[in-house]
């Protein structure tokens, strides 16, 4: 390939934002779209044993059961309840600001994460952190459930912990 073709090529990727040229001048690294672009490739779905789990929580409670995974800090919905869809998929996925799931890639180190929906009212979200045995968050499981039900958390939480307990060594 012409060295010129190359460089006006490595331009336009990176006026697209494809790639962004390195502080030093010394190359290129993948910029914010490919990270977008690898939201929209679709998970392999969870093992049996994980849906096991997850089909048994959703039998317990009345409400969606909705399990990610975080993979170099993006968020990536393994299982959503296919009874209570998510409000918006690519939304949740990429803005961690907007659900309970991302509020705990936003704060690794919390117990749980308590939120009203942001995107459809009259919604709210309770998530809990599934990790590894190191302790570093690997996953996440939400219930999400009526405003009402999420001010008295502690019977949901119990739920939720027990699963994400039953899930850690499936998933870690």
């Amino acid at each position: 390939m012409p060295r010129a073709t190359a460089y006006r090529l490595l331009n336009l990727l990176v006026q697209e934002e494809y790639l962004v040229r390195l502080p030093d001048l010394s190359g290129f690294a993948l910029g914010s779209k490919v990270t977008q672009l690898a939201t929209l490739v679709p998970t392999a779905p969870p093992p049996r044993a994980v849906r096991q789990v997850v089909d048994d929580l959703r039998g317990r409670v009345r409400a969606g059961v909705h399990l990610v995974r975080y993979d170099g800090g993006i968020l990536q919905i393994v299982d959503a309840d296919p009874d209570f869809a998510l409000s918006d998929e690519v939304r949740i996925s990429r803005d961690p600001h907007v659900s309970a799931l991302g509020g705990l890639l936003l704060d690794a180190s919390a117990a749980f994460v308590s939120m009203s929906s942001p995107i459809v009212p009259g919604r709210a979200c309770l998530a809990v952190p599934i990790r590894d045995d190191r302790g570093a968050l690997v996953a996440g499981i939400a219930l999400a459930t009526t405003p009402a039900r999420a001010a008295s958390p502690e019977p949901l939480l119990a739920v939720l912990r027990e699963t994400a307990s039953r899930l850690e060594p499936l998933l870690a």
